[in-house]
């Protein structure tokens, strides 16, 4: 019953924001982009960026009553930093990644950080075209997730990865990733059950690009239909501004390190900067 209404979600969105194809192309403000924009803009954009949504925002758990404990802070701060002027073979960009997640119990005394992610990469970027049409890209990166603690409260693993983000549409954006893992750590030798070994999901963005929602899909270890779900939504307040307002919900295992293993229900809303075209996932 529970994925079923997932799927509804899922289908709604794309029914609000998409009722009719008009062919591979992305368009930004308002402007087509093409390949050659496309390419101008991989070789002459700033070399720091954005990577990931940027965001910060609170709320409660859902299901259990509302403590000091389950109502907390969830912010990411997520940047690129672009690392040759070249073009490489392939035509490919080489990448430097970083992202960190912080879980903050604000309602708690002392107002505790209860749990840091960070997330470092380096990867190869290549841009996909079709026909002079930009359609997306994929990501070939090598990354590392730790917590930064000792002794039994220690969380890391590593990953070869492969990320894809491919425009359906100039509203629909779908995207999938999947990873080699290299755990490296006695405490947390069964996060593949948890955290997942690969996923997928879709964005949608309205016509006026003011509204924009996604859907996201982590598969955990097994052959049963067991998934993490993220659900997303955000209106951005002004066509000249990049900031959103941003609801969250996260559904499942693995949402930050330190309690991997323990399943979350969690509503929260704030404030989310996000990238250029689409957010990658």
């Amino acid at each position: 019953m529970h994925k079923c209404r997932i799927l509804l979600v899922v289908l709604a969105l794309v029914a609000f924001v998409c009722p009719a194809a008009r062919g591979q192309i992305v368009s930004f403000d308002g402007r087509p982009i093409d390949a050659d924009s496309v390419r101008y803009d991989f070789e002459h954009q700033p070399y720091f960026g954005l990577y990931k949504d940027n965001y910060f925002i609170f709320g409660p758990s859902i299901g259990p009553r509302m403590t000091r404990e389950n109502t907390n802070v969830k912010f990411q701060v997520s940047i690129a930093q672009r690392l040759t002027r070249s073009v490489l073979p392939w035509g490919t960009y080489l990448y430097l990644f970083y992202t960190q997640k912080v879980f903050w119990n604000v309602l708690q005394e002392s107002l505790p950080m209860t749990d840091l992610n960070f997330n470092p990469g380096i990867g190869l970027t290549k841009p996909l075209f079709v026909k002079d049409r930009y359609i997306g890209k994929l990501t070939f990166m090598i990354e590392h997730e730790s917590n930064g603690r000792d002794s039994i409260q220690s969380r890391s693993w590593n990953k070869v990865s492969l990320a894809a983000n491919i425009f359906v549409d100039k509203q629909l954006m779908v995207h999938g990733k999947v990873w080699i893992p290299i755990i490296d750590s006695s405490n947390n030798a069964d996060i593949l059950r948890y955290a997942g070994i690969y996923q997928v999901g879709m964005e949608v963005l309205s016509a006026n690009q003011r509204f924009s929602g996604s859907v996201t899909l982590v598969k955990r270890k097994g052959w049963n239909f067991n998934y993490n779900t993220i659900i997303e939504l955000a209106y951005r307040f002004s066509r000249r501004d990049n900031q959103y307002f941003f609801i969250q919900y996260y559904n499942g295992y693995g949402e930050g390190l330190l309690d991997y293993n323990k399943f979350h229900s969690q509503l929260r809303a704030g404030i989310v900067i996000k990238p250029k075209f689409f957010s990658e996932f």
